[in-house]
């Protein structure tokens, strides 16, 4: 019988110091792997014990990966909508600024998900925001108290992507643009999104790749961080 460690090498190497070396865990992206090597991976990350206390997000699961990682890692939380597992189940204690998540649409919520549960699981309190895309104004408005209680806000948006720029003019917060590729023929698959956040009025907007949720989410955590002057504050 081939030893499993022989196996993983011959299709991974998990990089078990990043927390240590730059503060925040290696995730493991499961789109094109197979279900089996997803499995090699979940149990080199269980007998990892450099990953013992901090979160490992196994991303882009389809049912197939899920199934695999919670083979080995039966107590780990699967969230279909987001297309990711998190192991250990819980997150983290939640320290630093508050992460607000708006999805323009229902239909940008799985990609919206994922930067949200990201956020959380770096250890960010977070906040999400539904279906109060450009096309109702109102609706993103009965949230601006949320909105500017923010440290950042993620924007997930397709169709015209307007969104992320309306909600920068809103707050003092910086916003990361996260195109998402839903709409018809003429968005490209949220290339005319993208396009339009690049092409934002209101500055302060940063733009990641389409569908990138994982990318925003991480992103939103690391400028939310918690710093010596901002718990300072937050302890009074």
């Amino acid at each position: 019988m081939s030893d499993p460690k022989d196996l993983l090498a011959a299709v991974a190497t998990l990089d078990t110091e990043r927390a240590a070396r730059r503060g925040y865990p290696e995730a493991v992206y499961c789109a094109g792997k197979t279900a089996a090597q997803v499995r090699l991976i979940a149990a080199a990350v269980r007998e990892a014990p450099t990953l013992r206390g901090s979160a490992t997000l196994f991303t882009r699961a389809d049912e197939h990966h899920a199934a695999a990682v919670l083979a080995e890692l039966p107590d780990a939380v699967h969230d279909p909508e987001a297309r990711l597992v998190a192991w250990p189940p819980a997150p983290p204690p939640a320290t630093g600024g508050l992460v607000v998540v708006v999805s323009a649409g229902t239909s940008d919520l799985p990609v919206a998900r994922e930067a949200l549960l990201t956020a959380r699981y770096l250890g960010r309190p977070t906040d999400l925001v539904v279906d109060v895309g450009v096309a109702g104004l109102h609706r993103v408005l009965a949230r601006l108290e949320l909105l500017r209680r923010a440290r950042v806000v993620v924007v997930a948006a397709g169709m015209d992507g307007a969104l992320p720029g309306v909600v920068a003019g809103l707050v003092s917060a910086p916003v990361i643009a996260l195109p998402t590729s839903v709409g018809y023929g003429a968005a490209f698959e949220g290339v005319a999104a993208l396009l339009t956040m690049l092409n934002a009025c209101a500055p302060g907007v940063g733009v990641v790749n389409i569908d990138n949720g994982y990318g925003a989410g991480h992103l939103a955590a690391q400028i939310a961080a918690p710093t010596a002057d901002s718990e300072r504050v937050e302890d009074r």
